[in-house]
């Protein structure tokens, strides 16, 4: 049985020209789910990502912490010419200088941008979004309530004609991403005990996860709303058959302290 674990990327950056690119935080929140699998001697056999450079570098923060703490450990039980029977092996799940062996575009994140703008003409530009929310003593939470109606709009179904990418269109696209995790994972021969950990975004992981309970687009928007940065979604594939095992586990960040913990 293998398990496929989809992990949301670190925390962009919010409220800046350019949002996707990881904050200080988001790179440490990758490093701690690195640290975290290493601690607890969890095997990964495959790194993959979507193509955003939030994606990406989430997964080579991640890459280097896990792979650095498990070359400590080794060197460590080597010095002390003790054995593991239990150890992880080091084995190249992520090559950083062959993008082509772990990128996959099809779990790049919705348009957000397009969303916001097609939910109401007068936020097609930032400076427009700025200035209202310069009118409010709330600004975060005005802007919370626009983009709330904006991707109430885009699930909706009614005016689907409008966006680069309507929510169908989307969904589609994220249930093609899962199908081509399963087809790499048979292609490259895994062993039924293997991993998969592909960094993407939370509204793939949501649309995934919606479809595997067999719920529409609302249950997906609520899922969506509620994915932490670097939180891990788990599922197994056996055989053609997928399953969700776990949704959205972040202990990893709770533990060291709340202050970890964001959604953005």
């Amino acid at each position: 049985m293998t398990t496929i674990l989809l992990a949301r990327h670190g925390q962009a950056s919010f409220g800046q020209e350019n949002y996707d690119q990881l904050s200080e935080l988001g790179k440490t929140q990758a490093q701690m789910l690195g640290q975290h699998y290493a601690n607890t001697q969890r095997q990964i056999d495959v790194v993959l990502t979507g193509s955003l450079v939030r994606q990406q570098d989430s997964a080579r923060y991640f890459w280097e912490r896990y792979q650095s703490s498990l070359n400590d450990e080794h060197v460590a039980l080597d010095e002390n010419n003790s054995s593991n029977s239990n150890s992880v092996p080091l084995s190249p799940a992520l090559n950083l200088n062959d993008p082509d062996s772990y990128v996959l575009p099809q779990f790049d994140e919705f348009n957000h941008q397009d969303v916001f703008a097609k939910s109401d003409p007068a936020f097609s530009s930032r400076a427009a979004v700025a200035a209202e929310l310069a009118k409010s003593e709330t600004p975060n939470l005005r802007l919370a309530e626009l983009f709330d109606h904006a991707m109430a709009r885009w699930h909706g179904g009614d005016n689907d004609q409008d966006y680069i990418e309507s929510w169908p269109q989307f969904n589609n696209r994220a249930q093609q991403a899962l199908e081509q995790v399963c087809t790499k994972v048979v292609n490259l021969n895994l062993d039924r005990d293997s991993t998969v950990l592909v960094f993407t975004s939370g509204g793939v992981i949501a649309a995934i996860t919606a479809q595997l309970l067999k719920q529409g687009s609302q249950t997906a928007y609520q899922l969506n709303k509620t994915l932490v940065n670097t939180g891990v979604t788990s599922l197994t594939l056996k055989g053609d058959r997928v399953r969700l095992l776990s949704l959205n586990e972040y202990s990893h960040l709770f533990s060291e302290g709340k202050q970890f913990v964001t959604w953005r």
